[in-house]
């Protein structure tokens, strides 16, 4: 393979990148040479040899002559999947381990592989399974693939996903973000990572558990059949696989720690090659008080995920969602008097609804004051095999939306959303031959935005303006500020936009209503503080301790923060909370802020 390696950085010499059908035809170009028998070289082992020979082969690597700068556009050419980093910061989804769900809705998953809602086969899923739902060994095999592919891993947003987090045990909780955290620690040691990751996996295997496909279909294969026959309840088969189950147990017994082990950890993440710049849970939103938002936040958590899926209560009834509009009122003021980043879930297509219907439900989603989410996952009911819903589509009285209805609803959703909401995904992760009946296209985004370009339908969301990969035009960025009120507070919306509408980074900033905070002694605010909730700015990661060429290293981020203060002290206030993740506290120190019991705090003087 060096022979590619030294033909491509020949190439760079006097280009500054390479496009990917120019390294294609190189690749084939040497692989007409190889033999049947001999593997033949693809794109994607390119980078993983390189930064292989660099770090185990020195003498090799320097008889290469590869600069600093020659290497960068190396990385560059052979980065994969360039997107996904391109929000400026690089995103490591971890999966809990399989627990009893405190709700049984009509179109959820029974798979007792997974935790509640989720199947075996989605790739995060896949990716648990092989690692045994440690959270230690998720991340760094996460961080090895990010690292082989190009991507910068400097700085990391950690998402939880399994089901709801607050059924969890709170030994479990704690426990599973200390190991994020430390995988993300020791990862920038030498062999400290791999060592231990050796150390685990043993632990694993000696406790009896097993990460093989095949032993893993068949461990659940009896209890499954069950559940499909109706003998058993996906809870019932859950204890009885993994409460009552010897390896599971003693395992189990191990996944326990309090509070004063998890600041270690964190307190050593602050200064850590890699670190935590953003940690997100997935819940529901009748589960949400100030006892567990409190022990969410201690954990170092800033965004919440939380599944509402409609607002009309005749439809969360008639899909066994037990939750009503109260409860999702409530959830987002709790969230939004915390501080936290609000991430909803909301599904088009449900049994009872009507193409209409979800046009109208979404609408208020997005611009009733009791609710005005931050993020989005905005995605179609797909009948899966198990579930309540099979019996409806069964007998006709539910159907899947035709593409032309189902692209009808999701483009006036995405037209609806304000440009202070992003949409972060359009589908699940559900494999094709896992959807018995419904949407089974990937690229369903595209055909969105496609027809909504044909229709010349305006869309304003956030993830539709992102820069992307794109170098900012800086000179030509404005500040432009969208005000918007909620039930518990009035929102500003800063955000740096390119003519053209697109956006190079943003700010939220919070003032919460004195009265609200004042009826809530037990929150961890006082009234009179104003919340940064969000600042992101987007570009190519660079990292920690390096200069980049994008969006990020030009200061943006500091003027907002320093914008939004001013805001706060003309409106009254007389200090600023930032809700910041660990990776980012020494960020906010440089910017005047202290830390100040869950958050950090900048005096208006």
């Amino acid at each position: 393979m060096d022979d590619i390696i030294l033909e491509i950085l020949a190439e760079l010499a006097t280009a500054d990148r390479l496009d990917a059908t120019f390294v294609e035809s190189i690749v084939r170009k040497h692989n007409r040479n190889r033999t049947d028998d001999q593997r033949h070289y693809a794109k994607k082992r390119l980078l993983p040899y390189y930064l292989k020979v660099k770090e185990s082969d020195h003498a090799r690597w320097k008889s290469w002559n590869v600069d600093a700068e020659t290497e960068k556009k190396l990385i560059r050419t052979l980065q994969v999947k360039p997107r996904r980093t391109a929000s400026g910061v690089a995103t490591i989804t971890v999966i809990t381990k399989p627990w009893p769900c405190a709700s049984n809705c009509l179109y959820c998953p029974n798979d007792l592989r997974m935790p509640k809602s989720y199947l075996a086969d989605e790739p995060a899923c896949q990716r648990a399974e092989r690692n045994y739902f440690d959270p230690y060994l998720q991340v760094v095999s996460r961080l090895r693939a990010l690292t082989h592919m190009g991507h910068v891993t400097d700085k990391v947003e950690l998402i939880v996903l399994g089901g709801t987090w607050s059924d969890y045990p709170e030994g479990y909780q704690i426990w599973f973000v200390k190991e994020l955290f430390r995988a993300l620690n020791e990862a920038g040691e030498p062999d400290g990572a791999e060592e231990s990751a050796k150390e685990r996996r043993r632990f694993y295997e000696t406790a009896g558990l097993s990460n093989r496909k095949d032993d893993l279909i068949e461990f659940v294969a009896e209890k499954q059949q069950a559940i499909a026959s109706g003998s058993l309840s996906y809870n019932q088969a859950m204890r009885q696989l993994y409460g009552e189950n010897e390896g599971w147990m003693s395992v189990s017994a191990r996944q326990n720690t309090g509070l004063e082990e998890l600041a270690l950890q964190q307190t050593a993440n602050e200064k850590a090659q890699h670190r935590a710049v953003g940690l997100v849970i997935e819940t529901r939103p009748d589960t949400l008080s100030v006892g567990n938002l409190t022990l969410i936040r201690q954990l170092g958590c800033t965004k919440v995920q939380m599944g509402i899926q409609s607002l009309d209560e005749r439809i969360l009834a008639m899909n066994d969602r037990a939750i009503g509009t109260r409860e999702i009122q409530t959830a987002f003021e709790l969230l939004r008097l915390f501080g936290f980043k609000i991430h909803v879930h909301f599904m088009a297509n449900l049994y009872g609804s009507t193409v209409d219907a979800d046009k109208r439900d979404y609408k208020h989603l997005v611009t009733e004051g009791a609710y005005l989410p931050d993020e989005v996952k905005l995605y179609p009911c797909a009948l899966v095999a198990g579930t309540g819903l099979c019996e409806h589509y069964e007998r006709g009285t539910w159907r899947p939306y035709t593409e032309e209805e189902l692209l009808d609803v999701l483009v006036a959703d995405a037209a609806a959303t304000p440009p202070f909401v992003r949409i972060s995904r359009m589908i699940r992760d559900i494999s094709a031959h896992d959807i018995v009946a419904g949407n089974k296209k990937v690229n369903l985004r595209q055909m969105v935005e496609r027809k909504a370009d044909e229709e010349k339908v305006p869309i304003g969301e956030i993830r539709y303006r992102e820069i992307s990969t794109d170098e900012p035009a800086v000179d030509d960025l404005t500040l432009d500020i969208i005000t918007y009120d909620t039930t518990v507070a009035r929102e500003h919306f800063l955000q740096w936009i390119a003519p053209d509408g697109r956006i190079a980074g943003f700010l939220r900033l919070s003032l919460p209503d004195r009265s609200a905070v004042a009826e809530r002694p037990e929150l961890p605010v006082k009234p009179g503080e104003a919340m940064i909730r969000e600042v992101h700015v987007y570009g190519k990661v660079a990292g920690l301790h390096k200069s980049g060429d994008g969006a990020q290293h030009l200061g943006l981020g500091r003027q907002l923060v320093e914008r939004a203060c001013s805001m706060a002290k003309e409106a009254g206030y007389r200090s600023v909370n930032v809700i910041s993740s660990v990776g980012t506290r020494e960020y906010y120190r440089s910017l005047g802020f202290t830390d100040n019991g869950l958050y950090q705090q900048r005096a208006l003087d």
